[in-house]
């Protein structure tokens, strides 16, 4: 079927665990109680979002090849 790079983020919760997603597939989200876990929960829902979207021959919205996702540190000055 094709190798796809996407973006996760993944973020600890307050009362434990870790919240992982895909920004570019809407409603993707996962959980665990670890990180290992929660990008391994993640890996699996971005598998079965992407063979939903090619079983139902809708287009894949992954950002065009050469394109990356790099954390930009922004300073104000008040």
């Amino acid at each position: 079927m094709g190798v796809y790079k996407v973006p996760v983020i993944l973020e600890p919760e307050e009362g434990g665990g870790y919240h992982a997603f895909c920004p570019l597939l809407k409603g993707c989200h996962s959980q665990g109680e670890t990180e290992e876990e929660a990008l391994a929960n993640v890996r699996e829902a971005i598998e079965l979002y992407i063979e939903s979207l090619l079983e139902d021959g809708e287009p894949i919205p992954f950002p065009e090849e050469g394109v990356e996702v790099r954390m930009m540190e922004v300073r104000l000055v008040a």
